[in-house]
């Protein structure tokens, strides 16, 4: 793996803790309970970063996107003492519906096959 990728994949570990550690313990803003960052993806030149997020109730999904945005100052400040580098990277807060996709597609299977019931055509 080249220099610049380590540097990249460490950036992108930091700023995932970093930022995932601000939302749980430092941050007071209500819209940003039970937000977690799932993945982080910094440019190669660390001048931008993608901050993938997800929040346990869909429902608070917009309030949480709108607390991430009134965060982001303070967000890069902390990344950027982090990274002690030059530059400190944009971050661009992406809601990451996979994991939604996920829910749905379990709540879509667990309403067709409870698992109370045995398998069908199985041996008990």
């Amino acid at each position: 793996m080249s220099v610049p990728r380590q540097r990249q994949r460490r950036a992108n570990e930091a700023i995932r803790e970093v930022v995932g550690g601000a939302l749980l313990t430092e941050l007071s803003d209500p819209r940003l309970q039970m937000v977690t960052v799932t993945a982080v993806e910094a440019s190669p030149d660390l001048g931008r970063a993608k901050v993938y997020w997800t929040v346990l109730d869909p429902g608070k999904a917009e309030a949480a996107a709108s607390g991430l945005e009134a965060a982001r100052g303070v967000l890069q400040g902390k990344v950027g003492r982090a990274l002690r580098s030059r530059n400190t990277p944009h971050l661009v807060f992406v809601r990451d519906v996979l994991q939604d996709r996920a829910r749905r597609l379990t709540a879509l299977i667990d309403e067709v096959a409870p698992a109370d019931e045995p398998p069908a055509g199985g041996d008990a």
